[in-house]
């Protein structure tokens, strides 16, 4: 696998190699809303070119990790906290990423039809198992309105 498309719009997370589908789910995402995510605590996902950057069991069964904020979120983010949009001591957040529902957690079987998460990518047990174990570290995930 080498590209992951995220459709904030569509909740849609498609898995592609060499530009074939590999797979197409749905997914949970953060409540804030479309646009990109601002700073940390907008409970937005982010929108923009990342790569994941990190692998790993969590209590989210497994995390991929990814590089927000890249260097177009930390502008963005410089130039709304000096214009004052955001407060001075607003922080440009992290721990982004894909990961699966809270291990047992009750409303698991229909944990994609709310958005929760922090600003993360949210798919079933099954398919962030297939991710991980298809998706090198560095593969591009690109996540869009």
């Amino acid at each position: 696998m080498d590209r992951i498309l995220v459709k904030k719009a569509d909740h849609t997370v498609t898995l592609f190699s060499k530009e074939e589908v590999v797979l197409r789910t749905t997914a949970a995402l953060g409540p804030g809303g479309a646009g990109p995510k601002l700073r940390e605590g907008d409970m937005v996902t982010p929108v923009g070119r990342y790569r994941i950057v990190s692998k790993g069991p969590s209590r989210f069964r497994t995390f991929l990790g990814i590089d927000y904020p890249n260097e177009v979120d930390k502008a963005r983010f410089a130039r709304l906290r000096a214009s004052g949009a955001l407060p001075k001591d607003a922080r440009i957040g992290g721990d982004i990423g894909l990961h699966a529902p809270p291990k047992g957690a009750p409303w698991k079987v229909g944990h994609k039809l709310v958005d929760w998460t922090a600003g993360c990518i949210a798919v079933d047990d099954d398919e962030i198992d297939l991710i991980a174990k298809s998706a090198p570290i560095g593969t591009v995930v690109d996540i869009e309105d």
